[in-house]
């Protein structure tokens, strides 16, 4: 098939990438193999000695067909050149910082980053010789006063986690650029559809495919969307085999694709569940603050505006009594939102935190929701009778 030329985003999430119908399969077939096999010896001694991100498959640990369809969308909904699926968020995260610091280098990171990617940088980078400072990330100024001559990257997350704090891409990466800095956020609450940071000058965009993009709560994957040059790099650092790929299986790739073709549908439907309860929530007396880019009181109002397009099913509250036990009471005693981590799937999720950014004097308790495809209603009820248990 061809796909028009100004064919708008909904055709070419069904479409695009899989043009080829191969054996006149509508749905792309999984290739479910480890390895590929050539007719000349000397093609495949070739791919061994200058492997490619545009060549022939080798092995599945460095592509495959399968993970082709996605790899060539999300490059698309990315506006990038290229993009990489990883097996899980972390791996993208990894293999994309590891890409761009050696040891001596620094990292400017934000406090608010993902928990697991504060980790890398707090606890295994120092081990190799990578130093990182933390910033708050909302004022450009005090972000770029944090850089120093050894700095190489720029680690960003807007909405960041827990807090959804924005960081003006178009600003910081103008001013990296000119140092030859490296800029990366991880764009899995936004999505490509509410939000493409690389159109902002971001150098490498990263995603928890585990999430929105997959959408069913049945794969963990990772997406990195960047050029070319960088895939390579990170893939084939000493012109080799890959060493540290950790790139998907094939059928988690597959149901990747399936999550994809109805990414802007779902990532809709969450926005507006999020942005009824949120709201619900921002008119209780009983609480403190709600922490949703979506809101109209939302503090960035106006540079949410500027980069991203819609906002999400995922937020966080702070309750005006600040009682741990009656936090947990709360979330103990919800009936549809059930209690677990990670969030992008069908289900209404949320989880207790304690949390202290740079600019909190104390730690807070903060209840972070997801809004899964329930309805609106019955989530407010959930939250309602939750409310009243725990007198919270």
């Amino acid at each position: 098939m061809r796909i028009p030329d100004d064919a708008k985003l909904s055709t070419l999430l069904q479409h695009f990438g899989e043009e080829e119908k191969i054996k006149g399969a509508v749905t792309p077939p999984l290739f479910q193999n480890s390895l590929f096999v050539f007719d000349d010896i000397k093609t495949l001694a070739e791919e061994l000695v200058t492997p490619d991100y545009d060549a022939p498959p080798v092995y599945s640990r460095i592509s495959n067909p399968t993970l082709e369809v996605v790899e060539r969308k999300m490059a698309m909904l990315e506006g990038t050149e290229a993009a990489k699926v990883m097996s899980a968020g972390m791996m993208a995260i990894s293999a994309s910082i590891l890409s761009v610091v050696e040891q001596g280098d620094h990292v400017v990171a934000l406090d608010t980053n993902y928990g697991p990617a504060i980790s890398l940088f707090k606890e295994w980078l120092p081990r190799f010789g990578v130093t990182t400072t933390f910033v708050d990330g909302r004022c450009t100024e005090d972000l770029l006063d944090a850089v120093r001559p050894e700095t190489k990257l720029v680690y960003l997350e807007s909405p960041s986690t827990a807090f959804f704090r924005l960081q003006d891409f178009e600003a910081i990466c103008k001013e990296c650029r000119k140092r030859g800095i490296t800029t990366l956020t991880d764009n899995s609450y936004a999505t490509p559809i509410f939000q493409q940071p690389a159109k902002f000058g971001v150098d490498i965009v990263v995603h928890s495919a585990s999430k929105y993009l997959g959408g069913h709560s049945d794969i963990t994957a990772g997406v990195i969307c960047t050029s070319k040059e960088r895939i390579n790099k990170m893939l084939q650092p000493a012109g080799e085999i890959p060493l540290l790929t950790g790139t998907l299986a094939p059928f988690s790739a597959w149901l990747l694709a399936r999550g994809l073709r109805t990414l802007e549908l779902r990532v809709k439907a969450h926005e507006k569940t999020g942005n009824q309860v949120a709201a619900w929530l921002d008119d209780l007396p009983n609480v403190e603050v709600v922490h949703h880019p979506g809101l109209p009181t939302f503090p960035q109002r106006a540079l949410f505006l500027k980069q991203m397009s819609g906002s999400s099913g995922l937020f966080s509250f702070e309750p005006k009594v600040q009682d741990r036990e009656k936090a947990l009471k709360f979330v103990n005693a919800l009936r549809i939102f059930q209690r677990g981590v990670s969030w992008g799937g069908f289900e209404s999720l949320a989880i207790p935190m304690l949390a202290q950014p740079m600019d909190y004097k104390e730690p807070r308790n903060v209840i972070r929701l997801y809004c899964g495809l329930e309805d609106p209603s019955d989530l407010i009820a959930d939250l309602e009778q939750a409310f009243r248990v725990a007198e919270l």
